[in-house]
């Protein structure tokens, strides 16, 4: 349960950081190129410490999948 509290907080913070650092317009699908998600998304996974670098490595092949669908971007959907 631990780790799962720890992904669903690292998600929400994943969140605020689409919502900040797009160029969409306020209301909008909140997209950002996937290096930068993956970017954040790696460093807050490591400084946790309750989720794998395995597990990183797999959402973040997710997440890739759907970005490259999108010319690139991650929006928030995708997770």
């Amino acid at each position: 349960i631990s780790c799962w509290n720890s992904v669903q907080s690292l998600l929400s913070s994943m969140k605020q950081a689409c919502e900040i650092l797009t160029r969409d317009p306020e209301g909008g699908a909140a997209r950002i190129p996937f290096e930068t998600f993956s970017f954040l998304y790696s460093y807050l996974a490591s400084i946790d410490g309750e989720i794998s670098e395995t597990e990183t490595k797999v959402f973040l092949q997710d997440i890739q999948e759907q970005a490259d669908k999108h010319s690139g971007m991650v929006l928030i959907r995708h997770f």
